[in-house]
């Protein structure tokens, strides 16, 4: 078991085992009043048969991390629950002061919306109301109403954060697999780029060899040695794909292209008038020229072309323009001009294709000269802490700071005794503790340095210690569970514990020798167990699922560099070998040319046949890595929409008669439309639907997370890249916003008959 497994696996037993403690504890308490009201057969029957009925449900069914608390069976369970909180009232009215922060929590965990915190907040105030005709206090009515919305936020908190981890958990394998997959459409791309058009210039130059065996043998000679070269520098390439390292040489590229296309018989013109570049720009401009000349080479009948680089203002533009358009210059031109598109508005510049009226066609693209330096790669939303861990924080303050005003209303009981200053002490006492506990004991840095951990231990000692001996009152004493929590939380482990229980026994000890009775005593020593429990496991939750989250990297890196290591063994099986026979082959025929040109033109039909045959094998790995599949994409955009606690419902028709390519196009318009919501919105709600008829295939992605920039979401890199696929298919793309004030990406693609 690794460390982070085992973590993982601390932090899911840590959960269960704090649950059950605090819930138990609040269960205790209750019957604890219903023994101390009346302990009759009848009585004591009847309130365990509820209580533990309670606890079944809080534990069961709404803390369980693989349950649907959207189904109709949680609905049933809360409605259970909320007749076992409020129907035994009339016969444990003061005892049950404390089973309505049940309801609340759970109300939050089950309904939806803003529904949910007006029943909390109504929960509460019901929980106040049904005391009113007991002669309560108006302090004592505030207290109730304080103990069920502290109490709730502790039972929803508690039961919501080991959701969050199991979900986090299954999130890191899917960020793993998103961070693969990124790898393998850059290596897809690479693969393109690179090796695409050393297998096309060999097999151009090998049939051209061919021909001129025994009429030409000079020049078939020169074309031998230049199949050598490519073949030499294609063996390079694969080397540095494999290896993650790639700097194209403009010069070597410019006269590669020369060299290739005046064999092909296209009068070629180049132009050269740049300034220094550096090595990125230089690349792209490398890469622009060879996919250009490529696509001319196998998309055109061109007999002229030309090439222009210049500079000019600080930018570098290259123009590619050959009399022979693409057949179909307005459908989709593959991969390699959206490839380069991406490569160029990286480094901010632009890319442009397009036919003249005259027939010509027209390859643009224009890069700055010294381009921004290149950010270190990010995973998904790491600019901003997790949605869960943000979570935890706030609900851990507003937990401490309620049990600070609990603590207060409490004191106040004891006005008669006490007086202001008393009331004023436990106030003061409250709220240095909760200062204490929020700044220093649950930082959400790595921690205090050990001298600032024991000074913040002393002070909160001091706080709790001193009001309950000078006016003798232990109520007076702000919260002493944070102090055991603290130490947990500070000290060594078994120190840590040690002292918690020393805290915990020692608070009842206190209250018996101040006179307490033992119900009080009882409340006192559940009380501090609690309240610690409560502070350690927020505190220690939220800092696991903080390590949950900072492991996603770590994970997506190992899963990269496994891809790659597997990436580099696809080119070594599939076209280390081909290479290598190339260059042994032609190496072969250039000595056979004068000696044997019948062995030497059998030599070279061979090595045409390895080069289309290598040139296929790239294809196909290209294509392996660039496919999608859309249900592997659903699922993952479920769990990484879970994850980042964000309702997801998904509706999707059967799909398995769909063509490949509207299958391929769809899990790529889903990941961009996932991607595009976690980074540039804060939706709560999110629904994927797809729909499909016999002539129709649409698909919406809609949520209500309106983008921080909705034209930047709308008009980016990323939404134009989808449409030019959706296009491609004859389909069309929109995404913008609706009158329901949601935002809404759909994708229309029609299906032949």
């Amino acid at each position: 078991m690794t460390l982070r497994q085992e973590r993982s696996s601390v932090s899911r037993r840590l959960a269960y085992v704090v649950i059950s403690v605090v819930f138990a504890g609040y269960l205790g308490n209750a019957f604890m009043y219903v023994l101390q009201a009346g302990a009759t057969p009848a009585r004591i029957a009847g309130s365990l048969a509820c209580l533990l009925t309670i606890g079944y449900l809080q534990l069961r069914v709404f803390s369980r991390p693989s349950a649907d608390l959207r189904s109709a069976k949680a609905y049933l369970a809360l409605g259970a629950l909320a007749l076992l909180v409020f129907v035994p009232v009339p016969f444990f009215p003061l005892a049950w002061g404390g089973m309505p922060g049940f309801l609340a929590g759970s109300a939050l965990l089950v309904l939806p919306g803003r529904v949910r915190w007006f029943v909390f907040g109504a929960v509460a105030l019901a929980n106040a109301a049904t005391k009113i005709q007991y002669g309560i206090p108006p302090v004592g009515l505030a207290y109730y109403v304080m103990t069920s919305l502290v109490s709730g936020l502790v039972v929803y908190g508690l039961s919501r954060l080991p959701t969050l981890v199991k979900q986090l958990e299954t999130a890191r394998s899917e960020l793993a697999d998103l961070a693969v997959s990124q790898e393998r459409l850059r290596f897809a791309r690479d693969l393109h780029d690179l090796l695409g058009f050393s297998l096309s210039a060999i097999t151009l130059k090998v049939e051209l060899a061919r021909r001129m065996l025994g009429e030409q043998t000079e020049r078939a000679l020169r074309e031998l040695t230049e199949i050598l070269g490519i073949a030499r520098e294609a063996l390079t390439d694969v080397r540095a794909v494999a290896s993650s390292y790639r700097e194209l040489s403009l010069s070597d590229e410019i006269e590669s292209a020369r060299s290739v296309l005046t064999a092909a018989g296209v009068a070629v013109t180049i132009e050269v008038d740049h300034t220094d570049l550096s090595p990125r720009s230089r690349t792209v401009l490398a890469t622009v020229l060879r996919e250009g000349v490529t696509n001319l080479l196998r998309h055109s009948e061109a007999t002229r072309c030309e090439i222009t680089i210049s500079g000019a203002g600080g930018c570098v533009s290259i123009d590619i323009t050959n009399d022979g358009a693409p057949a179909e210059a307005g459908g989709e031109r593959g991969s390699g001009l959206t490839n380069l598109a991406t490569r160029t508005s990286a480094l901010g510049g632009s890319l442009l294709a397009q036919t003249s009226p005259d027939g010509t066609y027209r390859l643009h693209a224009e890069v700055p000269a010294e381009p921004a330096p290149e950010e270190p790669a990010r995973g998904p939303r790491t600019q901003a802490p997790p949605i869960a861990t943000r979570f935890a924080q706030v609900l851990l303050t507003v937990v401490v700071i309620g049990y600070g005003l609990m603590a207060t209303l409490l004191a106040s009981y004891d006005y008669a005794t006490v007086g202001v200053a008393g009331i004023a002490t436990a106030a003061v006492s409250s709220a240095l503790i909760a200062a204490l506990v929020l700044g220093v004991v649950s930082r959400p840095s790595a921690g205090p340095s050990p001298a600032l951990g024991y000074a913040a231990l002393a002070g909160i000692a001091v706080c709790v210690y001193v009001p309950q001996f000078v006016f003798g009152n232990p109520y007076l004493g702000g919260v002493p569970g944070f102090l055991g929590g603290a130490a947990a939380i500070l000290l060594p482990r078994r120190v840590g514990w040690v002292a918690f229980v020393a805290v915990v026994i020692g608070q009842g000890v206190i209250s018996t020798v101040l006179g307490e009775n033992t119900v009080s005593v009882t409340w006192a020593v559940i009380a501090a167990t609690n309240h610690g429990l409560v502070l350690y496991a927020l505190t220690r939750l939220r800092s696991m699922l903080t390590e949950l989250y900072e492991a996603r990297e770590e994970l997506a890196t190992a899963a990269v560099t496994q891809e790659r290591l597997r990436f580099a063994r696809d080119l070594h099986d599939l076209l280390g070998y081909s290479l290598s026979a190339i260059t042994l082959k032609s190496e072969l025929t250039h000595r056979l040319v004068t000696i044997d040109p019948d062995r030497a033109r059998q030599e070279l039909g061979e090595v045409l046949e390895i080069s289309r045959q290598a040139l296929a094998d790239v294809r196909s790995v290209a294509l392996s890595y660039r496919e999608l599949s859309f249900d592997e994409e659903t699922q993952s955009a479920q769990a990484l929409l879970s994850a980042a606690d964000i309702e997801v419902t998904v509706r999707i028709d059967a799909c398995d008669q769909l063509p490949k390519d509207v299958k391929v196009t769809l899990a790529t318009v889903l990941r961009e439309g996932v991607t595009n919501l976690l980074r540039h919105s804060k939706a709560e709600h999110c629904e994927i639907v797809l729909s499909s008829s016999r002539h129709l295939v649409t698909m919406d992605i809609v949520n209500d997370g309106i983008p921080n920039n909705e034209r930047k979401s709308r008009d980016g890199s990323g939404i134009g890249n989808l449409t030019t696929r959706v296009r491609a298919l004859g389909g069309d793309l929109h995404a913008g916003l609706t009158p329901d004030h949601t935002f809404r990406l759909r994708a229309e693609i029609p299906l032949s008959n």
